[in-house]
């Protein structure tokens, strides 16, 4: 045997070591497969597009034209104005196929899975159990899922927003879900304030949404806003971006003016924002009129009527001194004296005065 030639086995052995190889990296096992981008686009013409779609059933009404089913819908509003107490009515509603108020849930055997980043489970308990009508009963379909605060980073994942969004596919595959709900978008990642948390953020969610045929619900918070301006796509904390890439979006918002204007029992109205499947039946000049009530061992919210924004909202004028009257009490709490922020702000000591007292 020349000395440059290697024994059979040794060839047979190499052989077969280069087809495993070649077979696992196909497989991914040794890293990425290089991607010619073949697959990322499904392409027919636009007409064979609408033919494949006329066998696809059209989507039903979670909760009438606000939000439909296969949408990844957001919902937002100010703190304390009952985010969680509808997106939990919602929720049971969809899993029983009732509908709320004049709001239609259309559909069937669906399991809801509620994932609540804010309440414990006490505090969840208080809302739905009384004294004397005992528990509220939920339907079995609708599961919830409670955050734990002190769990630590698993060494597999690289980053804790990773760790939550296996968590959360995990939880849908367990529980069945046909219909998630998150409350809310700030805990599932950081830095949703800029498009480049917000865009990583809505691409993972319809991701989830298109692999296990979720319609999804997430909640939102409202920044510092103008009371005396109409709710709008602006108003939603962080990036449009959030906006901009959901199917729908509504929000709630709190009656500032009118006989219901009390800090605890103020009338609510839902409006919608933005919708691609429904038509915008409740924009401006016909918001949904409700309150938050709890008439046995449930908190929820009870529609009454249909209204003009406009009439709800804070008037210029004292939306303005509020505003004043906030700026007035922040540079009290720094230490000036009331003749400094008269000069500061360019207002007479009277002004300041009666702003304080009005805080006070």
């Amino acid at each position: 045997m020349p000395p440059f030639e290697r024994p059979l086995v040794i060839e047979m052995i190499r052989s077969e070591s280069q087809k495993f190889s070649d077979r696992a990296r196909r497989a991914g096992k040794f890293g990425q497969v290089p991607d010619d981008g073949q697959n990322l686009f499904t392409t027919h013409t636009a007409n064979d597009w609408i033919t494949l779609e006329q066998h696809t059933p059209n989507p039903q009404m979670l909760f009438g034209d606000f939000w439909q089913q296969d949408e990844l819908c957001i919902l937002f509003a100010d703190t304390n104005a009952g985010k969680s107490i509808l997106a939990v009515q919602i929720g049971d509603a969809i899993a029983r196929g009732t509908p709320i108020g004049p709001f239609a849930a259309h559909a069937k055997n669906a399991r809801v899975l509620y994932v609540d980043f804010e309440l414990s489970g006490k505090q969840f308990q208080l809302r739905y159990d009384h004294h004397q009508h005992g528990a509220f009963r939920f339907h079995n379909h609708f599961y919830r899922a409670q955050f734990d605060p002190s769990a630590s980073l698993p060494f597999q994942y690289k980053t804790f927003d990773d760790y939550i969004a296996n968590a959360l596919s995990q939880a849908v595959s367990k529980t069945g879900a046909t219909v998630l709900i998150i409350d809310n978008i700030t805990c599932l990642r950081s830095g949703t304030e800029h498009i480049a948390g917000a865009l990583p953020l809505m691409k993972h969610l319809k991701a989830l949404k298109t692999t296990y045929h979720l319609s999804i619900l997430v909640l939102a918070h409202t920044p510092k806003r103008n009371p005396a301006q109409p709710l709008s796509a602006n108003d939603l904390q962080g990036s449009k971006m959030l906006i901009n890439l959901a199917d729908s979006a509504f929000a709630i918002g709190t009656a500032l003016r009118g006989p219901q204007c009390d800090t605890n029992k103020a009338q609510r109205y839902l409006k919608q924002i933005k919708q691609r499947s429904a038509m915008q039946l409740y924009g401006e000049d016909n918001v949904c009129l409700c309150h938050i009530t709890m008439p046995s061992n449930c908190l929820r919210f009870e529609f009454t009527d249909f209204g003009h924004e406009r009439t709800l909202l804070r008037s210029p004028t004292s939306a303005a001194r509020q505003q004043l009257a906030q700026k007035v009490a922040e540079l009290s709490a720094t230490g000036l004296t009331q003749r400094q922020i008269s000069s500061q702000l360019s207002i007479s000591l009277g002004t300041v005065n009666s702003l304080l007292r009005q805080a006070v």
